[in-house]
């Protein structure tokens, strides 16, 4: 509206709050009056609401005005708007970004946490076989469990040779310094790694001190605190690369990284009339928006890893289509650093890359380790020689050795003073790893007052040490790491970093896509039910049956046991999508990104209504099509039964799926014991010609419950009651007797509860087991 004074006015909104502000009807000024007035109002917010808003000018140059957003509702445009605002540059640089944001923290004085890893005197052995006694066959196997069985109780120990993967090194993890981590394949690189990252197998037999900023592992939640990124690729495949970044941005509390000093900041600010960049303000202010599906961080790590061309593609597997190799490489290194943590080992990232994605992935960590002071290291095999020159230090293992650590330009010193020389037109990296080795050493000697003799290994090492690069090394490590100097929020004490009820509505949520994503194969498996329903139908067709004597009611038993058996089966599909999914699990699970029972419990909810689908189709397309006892109380009995039946199945092929860990070795014992719960489930074979030293066994099959509390269903109906022309008795009651089976109403509440119970303990098991038992894959120790 027009004011008096002829200037015009205007009205700035922020939830219940209303600002009116003049401002001169001047083309050429509005736009910066209008900032400046969106930026007093939002000043004199109070800071909690003023962290929920921020400015954002349409144009870089902002001349074509400034828009005020809410950061806690931004769609994905908004999102996708605010990272290429904030960024900068249309290329997948970070630099200017990190910049500026670094450059904010330092004009109030805010420091950044920074985490120094040292360790000393690590020495890691492991005991293996050797020979033919090492290699995978069935005799080996057997005798690997004997001997672990044997073991754990301490009766003997069994022989095995000591093989050394490092051998007693030392060194440190500088914040702020782009480390690399070379060595040829069998050096002990992965295992470093590992160990580090706090991850080392409990198999494995570990001396020496590892600590960050001076706190030993055990002194707060390392996995937490830091991240290992592994060699191999394990996504759910039917996940789309944004959904399976927003989940774990969502599990590792991606808002952390800003949130902590965010209000601080905001403060310090206001205090000393510090204005920021508007497009940083609201980068910083949307990152720190927690407790979201979506997360600004998912964008910005697409971003910068190159991912959001297909970001809305499945990342897929051997049998699924998604993503390229080289894209789902990426996808494993942005699952990790998407959440707030800056201690990163990773291990060989590179593998599946171009060298030119490799080089521009390898710069944005560098740009996030000089401007944020995070702590990397990491481990590439052959690195061209551009990437190489990335990084700022440089640890070079072999053998197990440490053959060199501290400035990458200083290496090829180090070297020249042992009398081994680059020669031209090779690369840096490349010698590097062949100077160690016996077979390509003799090259690169070029010493000519001496004749070349091997150096071992050893002594390169011992060469190190006496150097002044070693003792520079050492005096660093005899200096304390003072923990007061530590910030507080560098190393994270808690086991995760959302509460129980944000995981569990994660992972909840995760299951239920996925249920949608592998619908087919539920649709398909109803339809199976369905079918077979139909064929069961017109093999016992109820014009053809009569329940009238002995004979026609084993009939209808029959078909009873059938319906049990083909719930059973129907379960089975359970164990390869169980095995399936645990490697992801493992890595989530170690990774601390929720807790064992969420995903568990979650996995076991969502199949909860399949189960009803499966008992209410079979129970519609068979009960009267057959003609069972026509009353509906005994039709929704059979329905619940089948119900139970099914759940029990679920839960026992999960449960087998986490126990075995393996495909093979599920489907072997799996069928072995499916056999036993068939053949003592009180059909096949009647209770009463059961040997004794099986009773057991029949007690414990789930099935003998089933198949009492479906009998009793049935044959206690009225129609059963007629008395037999045999003996002096019901039709119903003799054909329950000749099968050893009860003829109790009660049987019928036993066997459902029963049922249920087995299906709450399975699933408990299952729990268990994911909790305490690791992968079954091969070691990536020696790689």
């Amino acid at each position: 509206m027009a004011a008096s004074n002829g200037s015009e006015y205007f009205e700035f909104e922020i939830e219940a709050g209303t600002e009116s502000f003049a401002r001169p009807s001047n083309a050429e000024s509005v736009a910066e009056d209008e900032e400046e007035l969106l930026w007093a109002a939002l000043a004199r917010l109070p800071s909690q609401k003023r962290s929920n808003f921020a400015l954002l000018r349409k144009t870089p140059s902002g001349r074509g005005g400034t828009e005020t957003i809410d950061v806690r509702k931004l769609d994905r445009q908004g999102r996708e708007n605010l990272v290429k605002k904030a960024l900068a540059t249309t290329d997948q640089d970070n630099f200017k970004l990190l910049s500026a944001i670094k450059d904010r923290l330092d004009r109030v004085g805010l420091k950044v946490p920074n985490v120094e890893v040292r360790y000393e005197n690590l020495n890691i052995v492991a005991d293996v076989h050797t020979g033919s006694r090492a290699l995978p066959t069935l005799i080996n196997f057997t005798r690997d469990v004997f001997e672990n069985i044997f073991t754990s109780l301490r009766i003997f120990q069994p022989k095995r040779h000591s093989l050394t993967i490092l051998n007693n090194i030392s060194g440190v993890v500088k914040p702020g310094r782009m480390t690399l981590l070379l060595g040829p394949p069998g050096s002990g690189k992965s295992t470093l790694l590992l160990a580090l990252a706090g991850k080392l197998d409990s198999n494995l037999k570990k001396s020496g001190k590892i600590t960050y900023n001076g706190h030993a592992l055990d002194e707060f939640c390392v996995q937490r605190t830091s991240a290992y990124i592994g060699q191999t690729d394990n996504h759910i495949a039917e996940l789309t690369v944004r959904e399976t970044l927003d989940f774990a941005a969502r599990c590792q509390g991606a808002s952390e990284g800003f949130a902590a000093y965010m209000q601080d900041l905001s403060q310090l600010e206001k205090e000393k009339n510090i204005r920021p960049s508007p497009e940083i303000d609201a980068f910083m202010k949307a990152a720190s928006v927690g407790g979201k599906k979506h997360s600004l961080s998912t964008d910005y790590v697409m971003k910068v890893l190159g991912l959001d061309v297909c970001s809305e593609t499945v990342v897929g597997s051997d049998m699924l289509r998604g993503i390229s190799g080289g894209q789902r490489k990426r996808v494993t290194t942005g699952e990790m650093v998407v959440g707030p943590r800056k201690t990163l080992f990773m291990d060989e990232i590179s593998t599946g890359l171009d060298s030119s994605t490799t080089f521009q992935i390898v710069k944005c960590i560098r740009n996030f380790v000089h401007q944020m002071e995070a702590t990397v290291l990491l481990a590439l095999l052959q690195p061209a020689p551009e990437t190489f020159e990335l990084f700022d230090d440089l640890v070079l293992l072999s053998e197990g050795y440490v053959v060199y650590q501290g400035p990458r330009a200083d290496v090829l010193e180090f070297f020249e003073s042992l009398g081994f020389r680059l020669p031209p037109r090779k690369g840096v990296a490349d010698f590097l790893q062949e100077v160690t080795s016996r077979r390509d050493q003799a090259q690169y000697w070029a010493d000519p007052s001496k004749p070349y003799v091997f150096l071992p290994v050893s002594e390169i090492a011992e060469a190190f040490k006496s150097s002044r690069f070693g003792r520079c090394l050492q005096s660093t490590l005899s200096n304390p790491y003072d923990k007061s100097k530590s910030h507080p929020s560098a190393l994270s004490k808690s086991k995760y970093a959302a509460s129980k009820s944000e995981l569990f509505k994660a992972c909840f949520a995760r299951e239920v896509l996925l249920i949608s994503r592998h619908r087919f194969l539920y649709i398909f498996r109803t339809a199976q039910v369905a079918f077979v329903g139909f064929v069961t139908c017109t093999m016992f067709l109820r014009t053809r049956l009569h329940p009238v004597d002995e004979i026609e009611g084993s009939l209808y038993l029959s078909c009873l046991f059938f319906g049990l058996v083909h719930m059973m089966f129907n379960g089975f599909s359970e164990l390869p999508l169980m095995i399936s999914r645990l490697p992801i699990f493992y890595k989530q699970r170690d990774n601390l990104f929720h807790p064992t029972w969420a995903w568990s419990i979650c996995s076991w909810l969502v199949r909860v209504p399949y189960s009803v689908i499966e008992a209410v189709v079979w129970s519609c397309v068979v009960y009267y099509s057959v003609g069972f006892a026509p009353g509906a109380g005994r039709f929704f009995r059979f329905m619940l039964l089948l119900l139970a039946v099914h759940q029990m199945a679920l839960g026992l092929f999960r449960m087998m799926g986490s126990l075995a860990r393996d495909m093979v070795i599920a489907n072997t014992f799996g069928s072995a014991a499916l056999l036993v719960f068939f053949l003592l489930g009180g059909f096949i074979i009647p209770k009463a010609m059961i040997k004794p030293w099986w009773v057991w066994a029949f007690w414990v099959s789930p099935l003998t419950y089933g198949q009492r509390a479906i009998s009793v269903n049935e044959f206690t109906a009225t129609r059963w009651m007629e008395r037999s022309v045999l003996v002096n008795s019901t039709v119903g009651y003799n054909i329950l007797q000749s099968h050893s089976l009860p003829a109790g109403d009660y049987w019928y509440w036993l066997g459902v509860g029963v049922l249920l119970l087995y299906a709450l303990l399975f699933n408990n098991i299952v729990t268990v087991a994911l909790t305490y038992l690791n992968r079954k894959s091969k070691s990536e120790l020696f790689r």
